[in-house]
């Protein structure tokens, strides 16, 4: 299914699963959802399964936000007391659409919680309350993490209020962050539990041997202490002096730690020349995104702040930037820090929702299904995986969310073939009459971030640029670089090398400054 499909399915108010392979665009539907939504004057409650994703979109968990907290079970006391706290209440009620992200991490009795909270505060019978419930997620991302060990975990879609309120499946197909054919081709192959010997060829291709580690390609470790002890380690071994950045915030105090725990930056970030670092935050104006690697080459005179040389070759001055909790226009909480972190080692946990440009990973004791899947799925290309070694374990996927990805695919065929078999009349009639029947308007309102332009995504400003240059902030290739320099050398324009590569005129002359090919 398509991105405009799966958006003009949310937009009627049907309940909707959205689904597709890391970089089908997800996150970029979502978000353009909720600034129709909020356009249209209808409350969207922004959620997520743990702290580190509700961060990523700027919401809340869902915990949280129906007031379950870390409860597996209510009783019917429990839920009378949720019921009965007015802030929350009439929080709940003044909802229109409820956003659950990285659903795969969620557990069926949670799900199950929430549907009997808002049952139970809405004082209706319907599924969640009558309440428009938008789950987001692939399930062959990690899975529920159970508090009791070799406990197996109940996914979502096992809950009875999943099958309760009949969600429409949007599986998008499309890719935008894999335009590798060959990564797209082994990821498909792990999905599809059929590993071909091209899957293993390609593989092999990206062995590498300890000591033959890269500084500039991230490892990813299941384990914290694994990832911290290599940071620490590998900042002392510089020279010079640390420079320590501390974070700031501002709201309540609660709001302020469920902030820091899903932060990507450290409340005390130390740096140093030299240090690898991984941007934390989206901000396309400047150069980088969440994900991006770089390394610190220098701080500002001025201000102090961290100039880094990413690994695309551009210099860039980071400045601190906001994470906050919002509800509607009003901010709850927010901290600022300088949105880097050491990036010689991240858990794949912490890694999930990222695009790397380049990780190294050791697969030879992966145990639990998915570990690999979700830890090459992260990286934009082949060329940026670097394996120390990898079991078979590493490529298998649960049998069970296989049989469940097949079904998903095959509702999602027969919700877009429901959707495109009616008129267009029919369409905005069932969208209007979702927008009116919550007491929304219909001509929407362009919507302003504190004052500020219009918002928009980091995927909209993305698309924008890659409709005149279609490889706009892709990695640079040995092909692409070998065009770029016969090209030049033959004299070549700056402006006809742009047209014929589909990057910016300003990509391709740092991209020669990095070659040394200019000055």
């Amino acid at each position: 299914m398509t991105q405009d499909t799966a958006l003009a399915i949310l937009s009627t108010g049907a309940n909707v699963f959205l689904t597709g392979e890391p970089g089908s665009g997800k996150t970029y539907v979502v978000n353009k959802y909720i600034a129709a939504l909020r356009a249209h004057g209808l409350n969207v409650a922004v959620t997520a399964s743990t702290g580190i994703a509700a961060t990523h979109i700027g919401g809340v968990t869902i915990h949280s936000w129906c007031g379950i907290g870390i409860k597996d079970y209510l009783s019917k006391r429990e839920l009378e007391f949720i019921a009965d706290n007015e802030r929350l209440s009439k929080k709940i009620l003044e909802t229109h659409v409820l956003i659950i992200d990285e659903i795969s991490m969620l557990e069926a009795k949670t799900l199950e919680m929430v549907d009997q909270v808002l049952r139970q505060v809405r004082n209706s019978a319907q599924p969640f309350g009558g309440l428009q419930v938008v789950l987001v997620g692939d399930f062959f991302q990690l899975p529920p993490i159970t508090k009791r060990q070799n406990e197996q975990p109940s996914f979502a879609f096992e809950a009875p209020a999943w099958a309760e309120a009949m969600f429409t499946i949007c599986y998008l197909t499309e890719q935008h962050r894999q335009s590798d054919p060959a990564l797209s081709s082994v990821l498909a192959d792990i999905r599809g539990g059929d590993i071909s010997d091209a899957t293993h060829t390609h593989l092999r291709t990206r062995h590498v041997l300890h000591h033959q580690e890269k500084n500039t390609a991230t490892k990813l470790f299941s384990h914290n202490a694994n990832v911290d002890s290599v940071n620490i380690e590998k900042l002392a071994e510089l020279p010079g002096e640390i420079h320590s950045f501390m974070m700031t915030s501002h709201g309540s105090k609660p709001k302020i730690e469920s902030l820091i725990r899903g932060c990507l930056s450290p409340e005390k970030l130390d740096l140093k020349i030299g240090a690898a670092v991984m941007c934390t935050r989206n901000n396309p104006e400047l150069g980088f995104v969440n994900g991006t690697l770089g390394t610190v080459i220098d701080f500002d005179p001025a201000e102090g702040f961290p100039i880094i040389r990413t690994s695309a070759g551009r210099v860039i001055t980071i400045e601190p930037m906001e994470w906050a909790i919002e509800d509607g226009d009003k901010i709850m909480a927010s901290v600022t820090q300088v949105p880097l972190r050491l990036a010689w080692a991240i858990t794949v946990h912490k890694s999930q929702g990222m695009s790397l440009d380049a990780a190294m990973m050791d697969l030879s004791r992966s145990f639990a299904y998915g570990q690999g899947y979700v830890a090459l799925s992260r990286v934009r290309t082949l060329d940026g995986i670097f394996l120390l070694g990898w079991n078979d374990r590493a490529l298998m996927i649960d049998p069970s969310i296989q049989i469940q990805d097949r079904i998903l695919r095959t509702h999602s065929l027969a919700a877009e073939t429901d959707w495109n078999g009616k008129t267009l009349a029919e369409q905005k009639s069932l969208r209007e009459e979702f927008i009116l029947s919550n007491g929304g308007r219909l001509e929407p309102v362009k919507q302003k971030k504190h004052g500020g332009p219009p918002v928009t995504t980091y995927h909209e400003r993305l698309d924008k640029i890659r409709s005149t240059y279609p490889q706009a902030y892709t990695p640079w290739t040995e092909e692409a670089d070998a065009t770029l320099t016969e090209m030049y050398r033959g004299e070549v324009t700056v402006k006809k090398i742009s047209t014929k590569l589909g990057r910016q005129p300003s990509a391709i002359r740092a991209r020669l400054k990095h070659l040394g090919l200019r000055g």
